[in-house]
């Protein structure tokens, strides 16, 4: 179901125990040949296939494309929520959700920088509500649930997300081709290795000079159904044992 289609009535006969979801992206630079709103359309894509597969037994709620991208900045064209704005703004809508009487609220992620304030999200509205014992607040990134499309199909190289890279450009040739530029005069970005296992603070420039991070010329779009089909299943997975979930337990 999808929260947009549905009236106040719809939503507050439902069962409290519904989950909810929100879809989390970003607007931002993707490299010289990817567009601005790639995160948001790749999760877009992904939350249109798991609801079609779980269309009565979840909500999702409207995608929201503002991230926190403030390490993108230097390149024209993206918009940012400050990590302590974009905390605040996620916090809110479980706030409303918790509101509104539901239990099982879900922030699924579609780009790196909302990671963190996403984990310090969960986090912090628990702190605020640790009296309740029936509450499940979850946020998960799309590409860390545990698939591995390169397992699935051998003729994908890259086995980690990286940025409009193998992965990212692969899905966008799947849904919108004609928005991916000339693949033939894109140069490979290694990944590198900033000091891991250590986490450095960045900025894209430190990387990258033309945006993106990876090798783009080894993407197709029979890649990007692999990575969409896969990405899919693993949300699907964790909404399902989130509807398992028996409201109490650690254990899910």
């Amino acid at each position: 179901m999808y929260l947009a289609n549905l009236k106040w009535t719809d939503l507050a006969a439902l069962s409290k125990d519904t989950p909810i979801v929100f879809p989390v992206a970003a607007l931002e630079q993707h490299g010289r040949h990817m567009p601005l709103f790639t995160d948001s359309m790749l999760l877009g894509e992904i939350i249109r296939r798991t609801e079609s597969q779980l269309h009565k037994r979840v909500v999702f709620a409207p995608l929201q494309w503002l991230g926190n991208s403030d390490h993108h900045l230097d390149f024209s064209g993206t918009l940012s929520a400050p990590p302590r704005v974009y905390l605040d703004l996620l916090s809110g809508l479980l706030e409303n959700f918790i509101q509104h009487g539901f239990k099982r609220l879900i922030l699924v992620n579609g780009h790196g920088g909302n990671d963190v304030p996403g984990k310090q999200t969960v986090f912090e509205v628990r702190q605020r509500h640790r009296q309740r014992k029936d509450l499940l607040l979850l946020f998960t990134t799309y590409w860390g649930l545990g698939g591995k499309p390169h397992e699935v199909n051998r003729a994908i190289k890259q086995t980690h997300m990286g940025h409009a890279c193998e992965w990212e450009t692969s899905m966008m040739l799947r849904i919108a081709p004609q928005l991916v530029g000339d693949l033939k005069r894109v140069k490979p970005v290694e990944f590198g290795n900033p000091f891991e296992p250590a986490s450095r603070g960045w900025i894209t420039k430190d990387r990258t000079a033309p945006g993106h991070i990876g090798d783009p010329r080894h993407a197709t779009a029979e890649k990007g159904e692999t990575l969409f089909s896969v990405f899919t299943d693993d949300v699907v997975d964790l909404l399902n044992r989130t509807l398992r979930w028996d409201g109490k337990s650690w254990n899910g």
